[in-house]
């Protein structure tokens, strides 16, 4: 009996020293396998998580201030409608649903978004009143609107609701811009930098760098703000963005590129098919410049791209193809303006080169008296020029131009409006550099006033001693 036990002992011996063999060399061919298929294409790899659904993902992206895909936004709005009816004291939906209709209606130019957001919004309020959500998308909401009085109250009231609430800043920012107060816009950014980074931050952070002429800074920001997106929607709103500004800047071929870009990635980034538009007819393909547009404004009905369709009919002979753009952009303001949207902006540039200067020169006043943005000043003083007032145009000319009130945009069409108002007024010297500006900076800006342009720097002539610039002249440009 003995002599059994001892030879079981040693059999469970070999048996554990077996097993010890066998793991050894089985974790030794496992590593010489993993390195063999490291060599490898990989394949499809280990089951990835499940994506969110459409209307989470808006969700994220409506509450973290990043654009959302179209269908997105349309999920996010059904679920949060079933919800208010079945929750109407719910703060947070309401809220929520609020401003997934202002997206929905800045992304689709349906200013019929507008009320029913406005409504969602204050219903929020009224079940809870300092509510830094709600108060965010009254901000949005006004921005949308293009009422930035109102847009600067309601981001500084969500600001007190919540300091760190970072999605209010870029809200603040863009109503500082549109009410000219550019140094506040910076100090906002400032603010802003401290809180929170991020790609909906670079974005943010591009506008400013570009409002005050830093091209550079806010290409780059651009640059980094696509790389960093999340979602294919996300990626194209800023690439459509950096597809802008490489167009002001005159690069044309890259601002192309970027739209197509955006398009490729969300077939509903329409502002890129506009942009599309607008690079082609510069590059002289006005046939596909034509496409472009009509198949934005198909789908985003917005009246500025009705004004830039119009304006390219024109320049190819069409006139009455140009004045049904006309037409429809009166029509499309209209609606907007029920809804609470101010267009007096492009009515003003409409009505300036195309219907009564002396209109636009009452509905600008207006918009500058509310609102006293660059963009206000050079439409103003460009209505002014053509209603026969050069001296007050000159004024509000050299204003959106003039570094020291914040005129740092490098705008190839302001500097024409300079060049050609100071042109009337006999002042050759100066509307001799203010045309070769206009050139320099984007020498295809436009298919209509580019020709003009270079007609009127060959009446010019070359220059001569007696253009050297007066003080008033260089004090206007430092």
């Amino acid at each position: 009996m003995e002599n059994e036990a001892v030879d079981q002992e040693q059999d469970a011996t070999a048996r554990r020293r077996l097993r010890r063999r066998v793991l050894v060399a089985s974790v030794a061919g496992c590593a010489v396998l993993g390195g063999a298929l490291a060599l490898l294409p990989s394949g499809p790899g280990p089951a990835r998580p499940a994506a969110p659904a459409p209307g989470a993902r808006a969700l994220t992206a409506v509450t973290s201030g990043v654009p959302a895909a179209l269908p997105d936004l349309a999920a996010l709005i059904e679920r949060r409608e079933r919800r208010v009816r079945d929750r109407p004291r719910d703060a947070v939906s309401w809220a929520v649903l609020g401003s997934a209709y202002v997206e929905q209606g800045r992304r689709t130019a349906r200013p019929a978004y507008y009320p029913k957001a406005e409504k969602a919004l204050r219903a929020s309020l009224k079940v809870r009143a300092r509510n830094a959500g709600a108060l965010d998308g009254m901000a949005a909401l006004a921005n949308a609107r293009r009422d930035f009085g109102a847009a600067l109250t309601w981001a500084e009231a969500a600001l007190q609701a919540d300091p760190k609430r970072w999605t209010a800043y870029p809200q603040l920012i863009d109503a500082h811009t549109g009410l000219g107060q550019y140094r506040a816009a910076e100090r906002a950014l400032d603010r802003l930098l401290k809180l929170r980074s991020g790609p909906a931050v670079r974005a943010t952070a591009a506008a400013v760098y570009r409002d005050r002429g830093r091209d550079e800074d806010a290409a780059a920001a651009l640059s980094d703000a696509a790389a960093g997106a999340r979602t294919p929607a996300e990626r194209a709103a800023y690439l459509e963005r950096a597809g802008q500004l490489a167009f002001e800047r005159g690069d044309t071929d890259v601002a192309l590129r970027h739209f197509r870009e955006a398009v490729r990635l969300d077939p509903d980034q329409r502002a890129a098919l506009a942009g599309q538009g607008r690079a082609l007819a510069a590059l002289g393909r006005t046939t596909e410049a034509v496409t472009a547009y009509r198949a934005a404004l198909a789908r985003q009905p917005c009246p500025e791209y009705a004004l830039e369709l119009g304006e390219l009919y024109e320049s190819l002979g069409l006139g009455q193809a140009a004045r049904v753009q006309y037409d429809q952009l009166r029509e499309r303001a209209a609606r907007a303006a029920a809804a609470g949207v101010d267009e007096e902006l492009v009515l003003g540039r409409f009505e300036a080169d195309h219907g009564d200067p002396e209109s636009a020169v009452d509905r600008l006043r207006e918009e500058w008296r509310r609102q006293p943005g660059i963009a206000v000043a050079d439409a103003l003083g460009w209505a002014l020029h053509r209603a026969g007032d050069g001296e007050e145009a000159l004024k509000f000319a050299r204003r959106a131009t003039d570094r020291a009130k914040g005129g740092t945009v490098r705008s190839a069409l302001y500097s024409y409006h300079l060049g050609m108002i100071e042109r009337e007024l006999g002042r050759e010297g100066p509307a001799r550099r203010h045309l070769q500006e206009a050139l320099r900076i984007s020498p295809r800006f436009s298919p209509t006033l580019v020709p003009r342009a270079q007609e009127a720097l060959q009446e010019l002539g070359e220059p001569s001693l007696e253009d050297v610039p007066d003080f008033e002249d260089w004090s206007a440009g430092e």
